[in-house]
């Protein structure tokens, strides 16, 4: 019995060509991630040590609750 299976050959400008827009979208990911990262981290810095106990956050757990609201905000968690 005969077959015929056909396979898609795909260039190495083709890989070259995918792996650079993966790298470039994973870098514009990584730095909306960083924007957000900043501007919450700034906007918590701004606050005094009395707004920030009024909202149950401490000034050493700033950089976390950053974090976190950049994961939040990109749909990371």
């Amino acid at each position: 019995m005969a077959y015929y299976t056909q396979t898609k050959t795909v260039s190495i400008v083709e890989r070259l060509l995918a792996g650079a827009a993966f790298a470039l979208e994973s870098a514009a990911t990584k730095y909306a991630y960083y924007r957000i990262y900043r501007a919450s981290l700034s906007e918590l810095r701004a606050l005094s040590d009395h707004e920030l106990n009024d909202i149950g956050i401490h000034r050493s757990s700033l950089k976390a609750v950053a974090r976190d609201a950049a994961q939040r905000q990109m749909g990371m968690k």
